[in-house]
């Protein structure tokens, strides 16, 4: 006759899955942030918080949401893509140098071609192995220097501002079309990732690979979708800088790889993936976008931005790191 074992009853999932109330504050705090930004702003600068001044920032914030936005399921998936900023600008280019050809489809067959390269990059990725950090940062050089030589180092005019005349329209004559257009993409994408099997499949593969293929989860087709999407994404935001400066140029959205960097970690989203969304990532871009705008109205000398976003961005993996990922820091 075996002796009876006593065991503790298991707690109740649904009390043990409530998200805590500091859990839920830190899921408000990009909003929070922006909202105590734009009031320090409006302190500092009470002619700030205007129609005008409003309209030109959202404006100004539209590529970076969109280049945030692509980059974003990448790091969900626990990758990191450097190259956004340098196929941006080399999309640029090529937009400047086809529109004469292709007329109002050159803008579809850019998104079509940064996609490709993108898909490209994710297949080397998961290929060979090699680590995203490695393929981008490889793509990044590579895509400057495509870039530097087609269009001789120097900016291409474009002269036919047609296919590009609807980016600069204004819905209701307040919101700019450029940021409608990032807000549908933000939109478009994450109801695809909340209606399909694909949100659980990003989410697992960024929270542990190794038990998202034991799971089922296509791992390899899921990161090669991220780094499509991400490259789409640049294609996208190349347009409306286009369309915003009438120009292509090999340095054109080099600047913004930092910015989109810290946007997506401001937002909340883990650098070692699974945790975040590109709501998260709007929010942290127009914080980004405030503070571009704001410094300058405080007094802070432009030069001082670079150590601002580096700042930001060490400051916010430390408060996002899930640190049960990365026993071991190299």
């Amino acid at each position: 006759m075996s002796t009876p074992v006593l065991t503790q009853p298991a707690p109740d999932p649904a009390v043990a899955g409530r998200p805590t109330v500091g859990q839920r504050l830190t899921s408000f705090m990009p909003v929070i942030a922006l909202v105590v930004l734009l009031a320090a702003l409006t302190i500092a600068d009470p002619g700030f918080l205007t129609l005008n001044s409003l309209t030109a920032a959202i404006r100004t914030s539209a590529p970076l949401v969109v280049l945030a936005a692509g980059a974003t399921l990448v790091v969900l998936c626990g990758g990191i893509d450097l190259s956004i900023a340098a196929l941006c600008s080399l999309a640029t280019v090529l937009f400047a140098l086809w529109l004469p050809d292709l007329g109002g489809l050159t803008m579809i067959a850019i998104i079509a071609a940064t996609g490709a390269i993108g898909a490209l990059q994710g297949v080397a990725h998961v290929l060979f192995r090699i680590p995203s950090f490695i393929v981008t940062l490889g793509g990044m050089s590579i895509f400057t220097a495509i870039a530097l030589v087609i269009s001789d180092a120097g900016p291409i005019r474009v002269v036919d501002r047609e296919a590009t005349n609807w980016l600069t329209l204004y819905v209701g004559g307040v919101v700019p079309m450029s940021f409608v257009v990032a807000l549908v993409v933000v939109l478009v994408v994450s109801l695809v990732l909340r209606l399909t099997p694909l949100e659980s499949w990003v989410r697992a593969t960024g929270y542990s690979e190794s038990a998202a293929r034991l799971a089922g989860t296509p791992v390899d087709r899921v990161k090669i979708a991220a780094f499509t999407l991400s490259g789409a994404c640049a294609g996208l935001a190349a347009v409306m800088l286009v369309s915003r400066n009438f120009s292509g140029s090999p340095t054109m959205a080099d600047n913004l790889l930092l910015p989109a960097v810290a946007a997506i970690v401001v937002g909340g989203t883990a650098i070692t993936g699974g945790h975040g969304s590109l709501w998260r990532s709007l929010a942290g871009a127009l914080v980004v976008t405030l503070l571009r705008v704001g410094l300058p109205i405080v007094g802070v000398p432009s030069a001082y931005e670079q150590i601002l976003y580096g700042a930001i961005i060490v400051a916010a993996v430390a408060l996002t790191l899930d640190r049960s990922k990365v026993l071991i820091i190299k």
